[in-house]
């Protein structure tokens, strides 16, 4: 009776999986689909730890170390999911995803322990009494062992790397020739974790296989340059759900099956858009590297002429007397957390008839729909966030376009320039529009490294300084219209 309340569990567990990630899809349910995803995943976990046996008919025991855990690991996230800044959210979500990938690769390792060690006792008795021996090993979990090691470690140290690229505190690094090499240490993996396979009694080899696969991980992710970086995530992520998948094979845990292949089939689907997004397939993106130090920043690009400032007082009246205005929010307005300030001027210009949207790249920010949160967090209308391609299409209506910390997304250079690392890549097409005001800090390159050329046209006004603090002044000079 208790493994059919303990299916049942696992049904819940799986359907509330699917339900939360279909409630994603809509911002107004996205925070419902997550608590129900949560309730789910609380209950398969209750009930493995209650009512699951082995094959021999024994439940979990040492429920003070699993408890412990929990609550220890319960409070670690917690705090850190409280504490965390909406510019520090990519950093979280990969060194969360790494350590997902570090369980699943400790699941294989304690799991080959369990395999072998049996195994490896009867031959240690036999070569010291000199007598001969025989056993055997199921050896239908062992790809699936091998597979979990492999994805498992890749995606934790590849996933560590983009961490520390995402903070600064890790740089681009690539030699001549390192693609090969990496092409190179992935064949010896795999070759050595088939090898494994067939004759599975070599610890040394199990350990070995684990500490190439964190190697590969590393040099996976270091060459990958700053502008590809959402793309990697959404890789790294689903290399995960592959490898909590190989985790519910393993323990014939369908609600851990159900949520790896959810995250896995996910985390590809949404690599392919950001490929697609960007014009450029998976290959390239791996190879490719644009944003890396490879480009050598601004130092490397042409001169593009001379730029234009904008005061605070022709920026509020040339907002205010506007019939239509869009705005690009990019990673400069999260650094300020200036997304509260924002629709607050949104709020005013409406008020005064004029009609205001926003326009979203697909790339903007440092991970997927990462200006879609930080609007939601501030609650933006949803039906106000113009897709690229919508709000490519409106920009030759609209009399100004507001640019707040975007830079990469909105390089004509895309367009207009095949020498350049970006060429070819779907841009937001601001351009179009009557006037561009564009806040920035300073005349840097974006995060691709790369000058922008929109900067430098007629059309386009510089207004520096601090997103937030820019915003705050600009409200107040509307208000005095």
């Amino acid at each position: 009776m208790e493994i059919s309340i303990l299916t049942i569990c696992y049904l819940v567990g799986s359907i509330s999986f699917i339900l939360g990630l279909k409630m994603l899809s809509n911002p107004a349910k996205a925070r419902t689909g997550n608590r129900i995803a949560a309730l789910g995943m609380t209950i398969a976990i209750l009930a493995t730890i209650f009512l699951y046996r082995d094959e021999e008919g024994n439940r979990l025991h040492n429920h003070a170390w699993i408890f412990g855990g929990l609550l220890i690991g319960g409070i670690i996230g917690t705090l850190a999911a409280k504490k965390v800044k909406m510019t520090a959210m990519p950093e979280m979500v990969s060194l969360f995803n790494g350590m997902g990938g570090a369980c699943a690769a400790l699941i294989s390792i304690v799991e080959y322990d369990h395999l072998v060690k049996p195994a490896l006792k009867v031959l240690s008795y036999a070569e010291q009494n000199d007598t001969e021996f025989s056993f055997s090993i199921d050896l239908s979990t062992m790809p699936v062992i091998i597979l979990g090691l492999i994805i498992g470690s890749i995606s934790f140290a590849g996933s560590i790397i983009a961490w520390g690229k995402l903070n600064g505190k890790i740089k681009d690094f690539s030699f001549p020739g390192q693609h090969i090499a990496n092409l190179t240490l992935l064949a010896i993996i795999l070759a050595l974790g088939v090898w494994l396979w067939f004759d599975p009694i070599a610890a040394p080899r199990f350990y070995l296989i684990f500490a190439l696969a964190i190697l590969y991980g590393v040099m996976f992710v270091l060459p990958i340059g700053g502008a590809d970086m959402p793309v990697v995530i959404s890789l790294l992520n689903s290399f995960t759900g592959v490898a909590a998948a190989c985790g519910g094979f393993l323990y014939n845990n369908k609600a851990m099956l159900t949520g790896g292949i959810l995250v896995g089939a996910a985390g590809t689907l949404l690599t392919i858009l950001m490929c697609k997004a960007m014009n450029r397939s998976l290959k390239n993106v791996l190879i490719g590297s644009f944003g890396g130090a490879s480009n050598g920043g601004a130092s490397g690009v042409k001169s593009q002429g001379n730029y234009k400032e904008i005061s605070l007082s022709d920026a509020a009246v040339l907002l205010t007397y506007a019939h239509k205005v869009m705005i690009v929010p990019g990673y400069g307005l999260a650094v300020a957390q200036a997304q509260h300030v924002c629709h607050e001027l949104e709020k005013i210009l409406e008020n005064r008839g004029v009609e205001v949207d926003y326009a979203i790249h697909p790339v903007a920010g440092r991970m997927p729909g990462h200006m879609n949160v930080l609007l939601a967090e501030a609650d933006v209308p949803y039906d106000k966030l113009k897709e690229m391609e919508q709000a490519n299409d409106e920009f030759g209506t609209t009399d100004v376009v507001l640019i707040l910390g975007a830079n990469d997304v909105v390089n004509p250079a895309a367009k207009t320039d095949p020498s350049s690392p970006i060429y070819g890549m779907p841009i937001l097409e601001v351009e179009k529009a009557k006037n561009v005001i564009v806040n920035k800090r300073s005349m840097k390159p974006g995060y691709a490294g790369i000058e922008n050329e929109l900067f430098f046209q007629p059309k386009t006004s510089m207004l520096f300084g601090d997103a937030k603090k820019a915003l705050q002044d600009l409200i107040a000079e509307i208000k005095q219209l």
